[in-house]
């Protein structure tokens, strides 16, 4: 295995074949990318995983859990990876109800680097857009709890479309008061427009 830095993507496998991880390992050692091995699903839910994007490389059939029973529980566990299935005896049919239930892909045994590789590449790129987004949604969310909660009145307002005007009317206080809570609103969001401030409504569910 090579060693990145500390959030660099990162490639778990699971497979019961000791040959297979070995041969892996060095697939991604050799393009300067993290692998970390594990013989068994128990072993990987033992280890510690790095905060930053990464995929997972499941073997469909394993002795103590199959990867496809590990797949369906994943989600109820918690844990959001991006998965690739490799498998000595798989079938088309396997391969596309994998795929239906979300996985990157689905590769056959022996199958060639380069098409592992781009699956891979495909489920980081997907990983780190993910994680971007998330990052975004909790801006957003930290964003909105810094507001007053007569901010957040007017912030709920000026998103239904509400003139100053009517929005001090509604919350019974003076027009030049819901002027200046709305520029904080519009401060305090990072908002340079009203609809900014709609997508991030719709982000924080108000």
């Amino acid at each position: 295995m090579t060693a990145t830095h500390e959030n660099a993507a990162v490639v778990y496998i699971i497979d019961d074949d000791l040959s297979v991880r070995q041969a892996l390992e060095d697939l991604f050692a050799s393009i300067d990318m993290k692998a970390i091995s594990f013989a068994s699903v128990r072993a990987f839910l033992d280890f510690e995983r790095q905060p930053g994007p990464c995929c997972l490389i499941l073997d469909v059939r394993m002795p103590e859990q199959t990867g496809t029973d590990f797949f369906a529980q994943m989600a109820g566990l918690g844990i959001v990876i991006p998965v690739i299935f490799i498998t000595g005896h798989g079938d088309i049919a396997m391969g596309v109800r994998a795929i239906k239930n979300g996985a990157v892909d689905f590769l056959p045994k022996p199958f060639r680097d380069h098409a592992l590789l781009d699956a891979v590449y495909r489920a980081i790129d997907a990983e780190k857009k993910r994680l971007q987004d998330e990052k975004a949604r909790s801006d957003i969310h930290d964003r909105w709890l810094s507001l007053t909660t007569g901010e957040r009145d007017v912030f709920a307002l000026v998103v239904e479309g509400l003139l100053n005007k009517q929005i001090a009317a509604k919350l019974d206080v003076k027009e030049i008061t819901v002027k200046v809570r709305r520029a904080h609103v519009m401060q305090k969001m990072q908002a340079g427009s009203l609809a900014d401030l709609v997508r991030m409504s719709a982000v924080i569910g108000t």
